[in-house]
């Protein structure tokens, strides 16, 4: 009897487990279907949030998504095509006339700030190696390796002037300059064996500048020492100030000359002002 039983549990179960599977393997293409409406749903939603806080910038973005047109192309949403045109009139409108303002207040607070500026947004330039970015969406802006979690004018501006000081402004000898960096490159090839008017990679002559720069209680000390810091950008400001400089050559009349390859680069500066990723660097007799 107990044996039975079993037996006719055991087939309650596997048809129930059979049952089950019939009625999920149904409900899937419901709830995909309910999920792919809820998507489009909660996309309409964000639409309307950014209509209501004025935020033109992140609704262009949603208006241009595939997820725009994945809304217009449903037929339950099938006013959302013409609504969406007239939306994209009213952010193209507003989103024109914010940055006219934006721009004529940053050019404003830059010439306050006795600041060079040049601005085709959303890109913008101080001196040669000051580059910045504005993302006027996610309401960020990027000068140089710095992220500013902001649009304010007056904090770019801020913001730039700081590292314009930082790079420019700092005692700079054009012939000191060019002179360590012609010693590094001899160091490097006596070191390898190599002639002069070889090329070496240009993040060896970085460095080894770099330790050149170093004091001699750095080295008798390097846990006490003060390690002095420099930066690439601000090697590349050097470079291209040193090229702007009366000074052409180091001493014994070498010129440098910057390479583009492949390999590790560094963006720098070379003597016409173009910023270019360069590999290797030389000096050859003028």
């Amino acid at each position: 009897m107990e044996q039975l039983l079993e037996s006719i549990e055991s087939i309650e179960s596997k048809d129930i487990q059979c049952f089950t599977e019939q009625l999920q393997d149904m409900l899937k293409p419901y709830q995909q279907e309910h999920g792919r409406r809820q998507k489009k749903m909660d996309f309409l939603k964000q639409c309307v949030n950014r209509i209501e806080k004025n935020d033109f910038f992140y609704l262009d973005e949603l208006l241009s998504s595939k997820q725009a047109t994945d809304v217009v192309e449903d037929a339950h949403f099938n006013l959302c095509d013409a609504i969406f045109c007239e939306l994209r009139k009213l952010t193209e409108t507003q989103i024109d006339n914010y940055r006219l303002k934006f721009k004529s207040t940053l050019l404003q607070l830059a010439e306050e700030a006795n600041l060079p500026l040049d601005i085709d947004l959303p890109r913008f330039s101080v001196l040669k190696g000051i580059e910045g970015k504005i993302d006027f969406s996610t309401r960020r802006t990027t000068l140089n390796q710095i992220v500013i979690k902001s649009i304010d004018p007056k904090r770019i501006i801020s913001a730039a002037v700081k590292l314009k000081q930082h790079l420019y402004d700092s005692p700079f000898e054009p012939q000191a300059f060019i002179d360590s960096l012609l010693q590094c490159y001899k160091e490097i090839l006596k070191k390898e064996s190599r002639g002069t008017g070889d090329v070496v990679p240009i993040y060896q002559l970085y460095t080894d500048y770099v330790w050149s720069l170093q004091s001699k209680a750095f080295f008798q000390n390097m846990e006490k020492g003060k390690f002095k810091g420099y930066s690439v950008e601000q090697f590349a400001v050097d470079l291209w100030r040193f090229f702007q400089s009366p000074i052409s050559t180091a001493e014994g009349g070498y010129r440098i000359r910057l390479n583009a390859g492949r390999g590790k680069s560094f963006w720098l500066i070379d003597q016409d002002g173009e910023k270019r990723q360069i590999t290797h660097a030389l000096f050859i007799k003028n």
